[in-house]
């Protein structure tokens, strides 16, 4: 790894890598943060009041069938349950992957033998992922928020409430300290910015801001917590730089390519003009067997 992409110790604690996001949001302790937050992403369309954690695997139906692991789930006090995840990197089958998860969740609420009487009376399900470094291309450039329901395709009504998807960009949160007019937009800020700062700002001066930062404060760890920090960190960092490696080979060969295909195209139209192959060749640097075949 290049010392560009070293990764340094700050005053605060990464919140996006695995160890701090679990640290900070998925202890008993600290389910205010979560609660907070979650509220904040629900934007007032659903108010939650407290929060029972679950398990985090869980396994398929047969031994064939492979587990769903995932950063947090847990239970609000209506029964509706949330999956939280932090995904970096774009993954293929995103989507489907997302679709899976909510679907094993309900599942698992169908009594064994008694669904009958159950009368498929399903909780919602949520999955909310913070998107950290790539685009879902859902088409607005600006949005960096996608609220995912189940609708009619023609007018748009929602069909169903109950099973929803909400992806949220980081890449494309960009708003300036003046520009908080939220506490989502707070929230956010905050879990892009805090690593890089060496005091909780004075706009974040309420009470559950000031737990977070006192929590997230890198001298408050324990001996352990730090290696455990060190090694989430240095491995976020380390999957970064073999992801822009990629991109940065993936650009070269395009860029390579289009070249190529210039060379190619200009070929042609010297062909057309009668041009020799020897004079193409020595002009557009192809092998004669390239053009020949043009």
């Amino acid at each position: 790894m290049s010392k560009a992409t070293q990764p340094t110790i700050g005053t605060y604690i990464d919140p996006l890598t695995d160890f701090a996001f679990k640290k900070l949001f998925g202890s008993e302790p600290n389910k205010d943060l979560l609660i907070d937050f979650l509220n904040g992403v629900f934007r007032g369309r659903k108010h939650i009041v407290d929060l029972v954690y679950n398990k985090n695997e869980h396994p398929g139906e047969t031994v064939n069938e492979g587990s769903a692991i995932f950063d947090l789930t847990c239970t609000g006090n209506d029964g509706e349950q949330f999956i939280i995840e932090v995904q970096r990197g774009k993954q293929g089958n995103f989507k489907q992957r997302a679709i899976f998860y909510t679907s094993r969740l309900v599942t698992e609420q169908a009594p064994k033998g008694k669904r009958s009487e159950w009368g498929y009376n399903v909780k919602e399900v949520y999955l909310i992922a913070l998107l950290e470094d790539f685009s879902l291309d859902a088409g607005n450039e600006q949005e960096f928020l996608h609220d995912i329901c189940l609708s009619n395709r023609e007018t748009g009504k929602v069909f169903y409430e109950g099973l929803g998807y909400i992806f949220i960009e980081l890449i494309k949160f960009v708003k300036t300290e003046a520009e908080l007019d939220t506490d989502l937009d707070k929230w956010l800020y905050v879990l892009k910015n805090m690593s890089s700062m060496d005091k909780i700002p004075v706009y974040l001066r309420k009470p559950i801001f000031e737990k977070l930062f006192n929590i997230a404060e890198y001298s408050n760890l324990t001996k352990e917590e730090k290696t455990m920090y060190d090694t989430s960190l240095k491995r976020k960092w380390d999957n970064k730089a073999v992801l822009d490696y990629a991109v940065n080979e993936a650009a070269k060969e395009a860029a390579k390519e289009a070249k190529q295909e210039e060379k190619m195209e200009i070929a042609r139209e010297m062909k057309k003009d009668g041009i020799s192959v020897e004079q193409i060749a020595k002009f557009t640097k192809l092998s004669i067997e390239e053009i020949e075949k043009l």
